[in-house]
Parts: structure tokens; sequence; C-alpha cells
């Protein structure tokens, strides 16, 4: 495991950000409190930070507490003290068709000094539509963005609208890794050419790596293979995330009926998707040869039948000592959470729980915020954003 590894840095900073006043539209005194729900391992407090978003794909937390969060349809926003501000101007041009839009956020590295953000969206050109990253700068007013660079294209567009993937996560080193599902065209994701169905890794400038595994000069190198890949043969990952304490790398991606995985993507492996399967296709038909095949990778987990995996998270926060360096796991389908307890020397899941089961609607994204609570959106027309606290201890 060890060429999985990542170093490590908690990606809080401590600085804080002046927002003007003017940008707040909503107040959070219609908020009803928060629920207490029992779990096996201790009791929750949900909180409900902000409503009203269309279809909230992904949220960030800033260093002062204030949030930002994309809106599928086109729009960043930041949330405070349960105020949604007004779009944030400055946006690259994203195509909101299909499965895509404006899709995830994440911070620099160095956001403390730089204030560069990186997000992830579909857009068009001549020949369709395909996964883009951009970097941009966020002032201290947050009204617009500046500098804005789109530092990676993939590299083949077409008309199909689903399977953009796209989650990011950013290593200390400031490299990016960031997920592109197969597009809908499943062979695509054995194409060692095409950035499709993969896990990629790009430098905040849009660079390649030089340890990338087929970089330029590296023996895996050539016949074609793109510089950006990190591992292949992924279906839809929609989740991404580096243990701050290990450095492991995890995605989570959705299956087709079934076959939803999580795994541990390494440099230069190939993960299966369409070649094995532990789902099958939607008419019923077999996928591929089967579960396993010589050459590629097993996951650390599936689920069958499917959850529709959205974003994902390893917790690691003081918050709920009980779940450190569990995996937590948004999923749609069945409108939950769900935390994988790891073991701590194998790495392997020795059980699963499933939290919030259809309470609070299809879950897109997770993430852990500074203090250690669990921040989520909800995937919905008025979608949401939930904050997972330890609740309050009480008396017999």
């Amino acid at each position: 495991m060890a060429d999985n590894r990542i170093p490590t840095r908690h990606r809080a900073v401590k600085t804080l950000l002046g927002l003007s006043a003017a940008l707040w539209l909503a107040s959070a005194g219609s908020l009803p409190a928060g629920e207490i729900i029992p779990t096996n391992e201790v009791s929750i407090e949900v909180d409900v930070l902000a409503t009203g978003l269309d279809h909230p794909w992904g949220v960030e937390p800033l260093p002062d507490g204030t949030l930002l969060v994309t809106e599928r349809s086109g729009a960043l926003r930041l949330v405070r003290d349960g105020a949604v501000s007004a779009p944030i101007a400055g946006l690259p041009q994203i195509a909101a068709v299909g499965q895509g839009g404006l899709l995830d956020v994440a911070l620099a590295a160095d956001f403390e000094e730089s204030r560069i953000i990186f997000l992830s969206y579909s857009t068009r050109n001549t020949d369709g539509l395909g996964t883009a990253i951009a970097r941009a700068r966020l002032p201290e007013d947050a009204t617009a963005l500046t500098d804005v660079t789109e530092i990676f294209s993939m590299n083949r567009f077409t008309g199909v609208g689903r399977h953009f993937g796209s989650r990011i996560a950013v290593a200390p080193d400031g490299t990016l890794f960031f997920t592109i599902g197969d597009r809908g065209e499943s062979e695509r994701a054995q194409d060692f050419s095409d950035h499709a169905g993969a896990v990629l890794r790009i430098n905040a400038d849009g660079t390649v790596p030089s340890d990338n595994p087929f970089a330029p000069g590296n023996p895996d190198a050539g016949s074609g293979k793109a510089a950006e890949l990190w591992s292949k043969g992924h279906r839809n990952p929609q989740g991404l995330d580096i243990d701050p304490r290990t450095g492991v790398l995890y995605s989570v991606e959705h299956g087709a009926r079934g076959g939803d995985e999580v795994n541990r993507p390494q440099p230069g492996l190939n993960y299966g998707w369409p070649e094995i399967s532990y789902g099958r296709h939607y008419s019923g038909a077999e996928i591929g040869v089967g579960t396993k095949a010589e050459g590629f990778e097993q996951p650390v987990h599936y689920w069958d039948p499917s959850i529709a995996p959205g974003g994902m998270a390893v917790y690691r926060g003081d918050m709920f000592p009980e779940w450190d360096g569990d995996l937590l796991v948004a999923a749609l389908k069945f409108q939950l959470l769900v935390r994988l307890d790891l073991d701590d020397e194998t790495g392997e899941v020795l059980s699963e729980e499933r939290l919030l089961k259809g309470t609070y609607g299809r879950i897109r994204d997770v993430r852990v915020a500074p203090d250690g609570a669990v921040l989520m959106v909800t995937d919905e027309d008025n979608g949401s954003i939930l904050r997972l606290s330890r609740a309050p201890e009480t008396g017999d």
C-alpha cells in the first residue's frame, strides 16, 4: 500500500474571510431545531444549515466556518449562519446538461496565502460535452471570482449528457486528484489514451506531475497513454478523498444495476470496468467476464443492490472518535449516509451502518469540517445543507 500514500496536511487553515454584508440573501431564523438520532456508536444531532438550493452538488468549509456550495445548475454560493449568498460572479462557461453542470469545489492546499479554489464542471465545445477543471481566486469580498483559468479539459468530448464524474481531492503537495466517469460509453474506461473512466492527477497550474505513472520519461509512459491518468477502469466515480492521517486515496463509484464500488486507486492500475463488475447491466445481462480477472484490481467494498453513491469522506476528527478512520459515503438511491468501519491494520471493511435513511432526501456530498462535524448536501430542487454533530449527553 506504500505507493498509494500521499503526504498529508490537514485542510483547515487559520485565516478569516471578510464578506460583504450586501452579499447575503436569506435568514436562518426559520430553520428547524436539530433532530437527535441514535446510531450504533453515538447519538448525533442533525441541523439544517440552509435550504432553497438548486440541486447542490459540492460543499467546502472555509476557515471561518463559512461554506462554499455549488449548485448543478451553475451557481456558486456562500452560506454563513444560515444565510445564502447571491451567486458569486465570474465562473467559467458551464454547460448544465443532463447530469452535468457545476459540480465540485475544493480549496488549494495553500488557500491561506493564495485564496485559490478549484471547480469541476461540464462544458461544451464543437464536439459536444466534457469535464473540465478551473482554478480561480476568491477575493475577500467574495462577490466575484478573479484570475479564472481553465487548467484541464478532457481530451474527448461527445454529445452524451451523463457520467461526468467529478470529485476533487487536493493533496498537501498541491496536486489535484479528480475523477471523470466513462461518459456513458463504457469501453472508454479501458482506453488508456482517453481521460474518461479514470482518476486523474495534475498540478495546480494544470501541468502533469513528473511522478504520474504515464508522465513523459517514466517507464510506463508511451503507447499513447494519457499523462494525466492516475488509474483507469472506473465507471462513474463521484466520491474521492485522501485520508489525512495515512495518505491513502479512496474513491467511490456508481455501478450499473448493482456493483457500486469503493476503491483505493493506485498509480497505473486498472479497476476493471466494464470487463469485471459485481453488478449487471440494467437489462439484467452479465457484465464482462464476471467479478474477477487477471490484470484488474478488486474493490475494497461493493454494494449489490446499488446505493447510488455520491461523495465520500474519510473521517478524521475530534467530534466522533468512535468513527476514527471510517469511510462516510453519501447515497442517493436510499437517501442515506453509509458508515464503513475499517480495520486499522488491514484497511478491510469490518461492518456497515446506514444512517438517516429516507429522512432528509438524496445525499449528494459529505465532508468533514475542521471541528469534526460532518457536512452534507441533499440533491433536490429545494436542496439543503446539513450538519451532523455530537448530540448533548443526557442524564438518566
